[in-house]
């Protein structure tokens, strides 16, 4: 059923209290006021500042009740016709005992006709024995069709603010806009609509990132999650290239729509997400990152360590909260780095059950989720993570990051000698990738870190020289941690799928 359908179904049965939680007043108002065309009631609002108003007709017809809460409800209680009342900003003065017992009394219908009451406020929180007496009423979220609409008003409005000039629009990037509106109440997305074009006049795919940042802002109440503006693209992460293909092969569905199918009319399930296992220093934060680039989406990252909370309940709670956050972002990638030390579950670990709750609680969203959040969780040690996590069906796939092969090391020399504003034709990259043999990315790149300061102390210019005497010196992770890297990559063999 619409929204207004669900309305007057609540009106039609005299439901006696109906708390709504909204910041957009008037849209509740007129949303009452097409209910009367299906269910007639005497339709009245209320506050602190105007009193009681009957605004069942095109005007409003103020009433000598004081602007009183018990005045109020003694009103409503003495009233000898059955009405509606829209109640702003009462539930603060629910706290004193007489209105609240006033008002039990109008919902149990003692000595008074069958009203309905109807609480309105940003946060209503009541008082339990009052909760379990009330129904909340959410309206419904603007539809991709009042979303258009809206965009155009605000299109139109600038025009008449700039003596007629018209806003510049790319249709297809408007029609992305309009989609990534989607999550958002109707005041929100007039602001961010008014703040694109008055920027610049325009609607256009620059317009995308602002976007974004705008709404990460506005829904990242709980803090939880972090947003990476620094997204890397493919072409800065070096090698992997059968994860780079498998994103190129997906990035269509997942940004296209709701329900993709194949050219034949086949239903396409849209991608999920995906673990990266890996040795340490090998590039999964950066892959990570690169992903939400091949998407062409906006990046957030959960930090485990600011969920939990010494309170029970509130680290289940916070993971909620973040989730649903990332959720009302989508579509975006949600990046969980180092999965295993927020989902440390054996017994031991004396935390009362909260890991396996959050784990529970994380699992049971990554089966169930229909919004387009998809999930980059990345991990060091394979022996850390919960069994539950790796069945298949968690994770679209299971790649493994390994250690730079030689192509690959020529790659990542040339991408951070580049970085430093350096001619990578200058050096000799096969000869260094050979000399960095067992090096990860990170040692790859601190290499070239430390040579120039070398370089900078004896004032010359950074050489090959320079640079294999640095590797020279270095002993990287995989001869520090040659048991942990080599069972690592053993367990990885005919387990997961290499990314490169």
């Amino acid at each position: 059923m619409s929204e207004l359908q669900d309305l007057v179904a609540l009106i039609r049965a005299n439901t006696p209290l109906i708390v709504i939680e909204t910041r957009d007043e008037g849209r509740v108002v007129e949303l009452f006021r097409q209910a009367l065309m299906q269910v007639w009631r005497a339709l009245f609002r209320w506050s602190i500042t105007e009193g009681l108003r009957r605004i069942d007709f095109d005007r409003e017809d103020a009433t000598d009740v004081a602007p009183d809460a018990s005045a109020l409800l003694a009103a409503i209680r003495d009233a000898g016709q059955r009405g509606i009342y829209l109640m702003f900003d009462l539930h603060p003065y629910l706290g004193y005992a007489s209105t609240q017992r006033l008002l039990r009394d109008l919902i149990q219908r003692r000595d008074c006709q069958p009203h309905v009451l109807v609480l309105i406020g940003h946060k209503v929180e009541l008082p339990p024995e009052l909760e379990t007496l009330a129904v909340r009423y959410a309206p419904q979220l603007p539809d991709a069709g009042a979303r258009l609409k809206i965009v155009r008003e605000e299109a139109e409005g600038y025009a008449r603010e700039n003596g007629g000039r018209r806003v510049e629009v790319d249709g297809e990037a408007v029609q992305q806009i309009v989609r990534n509106l989607r999550g958002l109440d109707p005041i929100d997305v007039r602001r961010i609509a008014r703040q694109l074009i008055h920027d610049d006049g325009a609607l256009n795919a620059g317009d995308l990132p602002e976007l974004a940042r705008l709404k990460f802002e506005l829904l990242n109440r709980s803090g939880h999650l972090h947003y990476e503006f620094d997204s890397a693209r493919m072409d800065d992460v070096a090698g992997a290239r059968r994860l780079k293909r498998w994103i190129e092969l997906r990035r269509s569905v997942f940004i296209g729509g709701d329900a993709p199918t194949t050219s034949g009319g086949n239903p396409l399930d849209p991608p999920r997400g995906v673990l990266l296992l890996g040795v340490q220093g090998c590039g999964k934060s950066m892959l990570a990152k690169a992903v939400a680039a091949g998407f062409g989406v906006p990046l957030v990252r959960l930090d485990f360590g600011t969920l939990y909370d010494k309170f029970h309940g509130e680290t289940e709670k916070n993971l909620r909260d973040a989730l649903a956050s990332a959720e009302q972002l989508e579509p975006c990638v949600l990046w969980i780095d180092e999965i295993e030390k927020g989902l440390a579950t054996d017994g031991g670990n004396g935390d009362g059950g909260v890991s396996r709750r959050v784990l529970g609680y994380l699992l049971t969203w990554m089966a169930e989720r229909r919004s387009r959040v998809f999930l980059v969780a990345t991990a060091n040690q394979i022996d850390a993570l919960p069994p539950e996590l790796l069945r298949k069906g968690r994770f679209d796939e299971v790649f493994f990051v390994d250690l730079p092969d030689a192509a690959t090391r020529e790659q990542l020399f040339a991408l951070h000698l580049r970085k430093r504003k350096l001619d990578a034709a200058a050096f000799d990259l096969p000869a260094l990738a050979a000399a960095s043999d067992g090096f990860s990315g990170a040692e790859v790149e601190q290499a070239i870190v430390s040579a120039l300061f070398a370089a900078h102390a004896t004032g010359s210019p950074l050489s090959d020289f320079a640079l294999r005497a640095e590797l020279k010196q270095t002993r990287p992770l995989s001869v520090l941690m040659a048991e942990q890297v080599t069972a690592l990559r053993e367990w990885a063999r005919g387990r997961t799928v290499p990314a490169d």
